[in-house]
């Protein structure tokens, strides 16, 4: 179930704890000062809309694949593309990859390297209108 009061939503997918961001300024605190390094970062290629990060506590070198598109339809879900009529393509990197430009506006990133998925946008439980 997604947690409450924070700077990003928490919910388990497969045994993996996926963190979703909630504003610009909460994607900056998630991807910069909660993810580690070995985290799997998530977000929407080319509009706004919440970092998603996959955390990965035992340095797996690979994520499953259900847990990969899973976190992505949260991505797609809380971004401008929520209502898009087919799949969205969301970029998956290592949190390593991600990069912040000087002067870049709150959860504005750069990718050193990244993988893409091609989701439909889809809510946490219960949250399907949020």
């Amino acid at each position: 179930m997604a947690s409450k009061g924070r700077a990003y939503r928490t919910v388990d997918v497969e045994g993996f704890e996926v963190l979703v961001g909630k504003a610009a300024s909460d994607n900056d605190y998630l991807t910069f000062k909660v993810a580690k390094p070995q985290d799997l970062w998530l977000h929407v290629n080319g509009v706004p809309g919440s970092h998603v990060v996959v955390r990965n506590p035992d340095k797996l070198p690979d994520i499953p694949k259900p847990v990969i598109e899973r976190a992505a339809e949260f991505a797609a879900y809380y971004s401008k593309a929520r209502e898009a009529r087919g799949k969205v393509e969301v970029h998956v990197c290592w949190a390593s990859d991600v990069r912040k430009v000087r002067g870049a506006p709150a959860g504005e990133v750069q990718l050193r390297r990244w993988d893409r998925v091609k989701v439909y946008p889809r809510a946490l439980e219960g949250e399907d209108d949020a």
